[in-house]
């Protein structure tokens, strides 16, 4: 089994153990990295079928290049069966995060 979701596994995922699990490659540096971990933190508290993993992308320069990531931040979205829902590149908007999160973890806003 091969793929982006083979490489996230590699590094820790495990997306049977959520609704969704987001993973952000971030580098130390980045300002919206931050900022985008801290909104996935809070929304993990809220929402009990978000996993969320923060990878180095500098510590991990085989799988940066092997899932071609080439901005921070960027995220993979998994869902529970292992499939890749998406990614995307750059800090999200709050509410589009937010959006994406519920409509994977059944919240009702």
């Amino acid at each position: 089994m091969g793929g982006p979701v083979a490489v996230l596994k590699g590094l820790g995922v495990r997306p049977a153990d959520a609704d969704l699990t987001v993973v952000q490659f971030s580098t130390a540096f980045c300002g919206p990295c931050r900022t985008t971990r801290a909104r996935l933190q809070h929304l993990q508290a809220t929402r009990p079928g978000l996993a969320h993993v923060h990878v180095d992308a500098e510590s991990h320069l085989a799988a940066v290049r092997e899932l071609d990531v080439r901005r921070t931040p960027t995220l993979f979205y998994v869902d529970r069966e292992g499939r890749l829902l998406g990614r995307s590149s750059g800090a999200p908007r709050p509410e589009e995060l937010t959006a994406l999160v519920d409509a994977h973890t059944g919240v009702r806003s």
